[in-house]
């Protein structure tokens, strides 16, 4: 009768009329241990595929009449992401999420795909178990049966709130700062300024197939592709830590077994023992369009998706009067609303939002001027006079070794349009 244990060897027996009974029982007990195997190990290997580009899963039930679908599953990344544990949500509804800020209009246009069997993708303000809140970006998709029948919703979520992290701190680069950043989920190498590699954690490793030693003999545009290497290579001709690069590239790297993977880097600086660090943040581009496109076979792949999805940047200061004004305006500004980045420099922020916005992005200004890292829905005013809606998030900009707020940076995020 297989390899069960003999307590459950007895209770088989007990319940069976004769030992042929009894063996088909126990076969068809095996049969269900094995596939019940099968199915962890499958949802063991989608989480461990998805770790590094979604915070959290959650599952529910297909019902999405009111009180709402009932949550049946959620992983230990929900738990991190919103405080909640899984007793607590599960049987209860993703709205326990929801709160003053959750956008209405984002809720409708989502229920609409979910009703139309269709995937949907977009963010909102959620709210922790503790009240705090954070823009959450969803991925949610059908499961279908056998027959191609949909029976629940699986929902991939992501924290996006500081959707650019500042890594400007102190850092001493004969740190393992794998220690310094072991509970960190991002991918990332230092440099010096000639574009040596100083040392890169174990995520940025193990995406090239590379061993420590051997990554610190090379630089950094030696591991990409040919098509990239002058672009990497500029990057650090004369480099001035004063005027450096404060945004995203995107480049191919040459993996130790010929393959290639695409990264999003993000460069930041910072100065120790009166040297120049450079860290590069890396996001896989490659592993991301590779899952998503898996779970996406009867949608659009992710590329698609994100060619719809726009956001700007902008940095406030105060002058010597302590005015608040906007110094930065990234170009992007322009390709989301239609206007030219000077009509906030040179007339202010007041000269492109609508009227009913302005009070509530002068608040979370001052917030931010004092300390809090915030987010609110603001409306921009486009070129043809259209409302153009965004999530807004307001970061504090600290002086270096100091609790002093010295500006303020503000990621305003497009809503899709799905």
């Amino acid at each position: 009768m297989g390899s069960l244990d003999t307590k459950t060897l007895e209770l088989i027996k007990s319940c069976s009329k004769d030992d042929a009974s009894a063996s088909k029982l126990a076969e068809l007990y095996n049969e269900l241990i094995k596939r019940s195997g099968n199915a962890q190990e499958y949802l063991s290997l989608l989480e461990s595929a998805i770790k590094n580009d979604y915070d959290s899963i959650l599952i529910t039930e297909l019902n999405l009449d009111k009180p709402g679908p009932k949550i049946v599953y959620v992983n230990d990344g929900f738990t991190k992401m919103t405080g909640y544990n899984r007793e607590e949500v599960i049987g209860k509804t993703p709205r326990i999420l929801q709160g003053e800020k959750t956008d209405q209009h984002v809720l409708d246009r989502l229920r609409k795909r979910l009703i139309e069997g269709q995937a949907f993708f977009g963010h909102t303000v959620n709210y922790k178990k503790d009240g705090t809140e954070f823009v959450n970006q969803w991925d949610i998709h059908p499961l279908t049966n056998s027959e191609g029948e949909i029976t629940h919703w699986v929902s991939y979520q992501r924290d996006i709130t500081e959707r650019q992290e500042s890594s400007k701190v102190l850092f001493d680069a004969n740190v393992d700062f794998e220690k310094l950043e072991e509970e960190s989920k991002r991918t990332f190498v230092d440099l010096d300024v000639q574009g040596n590699i100083l040392s890169g954690n174990k995520s940025f490793r193990e995406a090239l197939g590379i061993d420590n030693e051997k990554l610190k003999t090379v630089k950094i545009w030696d591991l990409v592709s040919v098509n990239y290497k002058e672009e990497v290579k500029n990057l650090f001709e004369d480099f001035d830590s004063s005027e450096a690069p404060d945004d995203v590239h995107v480049w191919q790297f040459e993996k130790e077994n010929g393959e290639t993977i695409k990264l999003e880097a993000s460069v930041k600086w910072f100065v120790s023992s009166d040297e120049t660090i450079i860290r590069i943040h890396f996001e896989n581009i490659s592993l991301r369009d590779r899952v998503i496109d898996t779970l996406k076979k009867k949608t659009e792949s992710l590329e698609s998706l994100l060619e719809t999805h726009e956001e700007f940047t902008l940095k406030f200061k105060k002058d010597d009067q302590g005015k608040i004004f906007c110094s930065y305006v990234s170009e992007s500004f322009r390709s989301v609303t239609g206007r030219s980045e000077k009509e906030i420099l040179d007339s202010g922020i007041e000269n492109v939002v609508d009227n009913a916005s302005i009070k509530k992005l002068n608040e979370n200004l001052l917030k931010a001027f004092n300390g809090t890292l915030c987010s609110e829905k603001c409306d921009y005013i486009g070129k043809e006079g259209d409302k153009i809606s965004v999530i807004q998030s307001f970061k504090p900009v600290s002086e270096e070794g100091s609790d002093q707020v010295k500006a303020v940076k503000s990621v305003a995020l497009l809503e899709l349009k799905v």
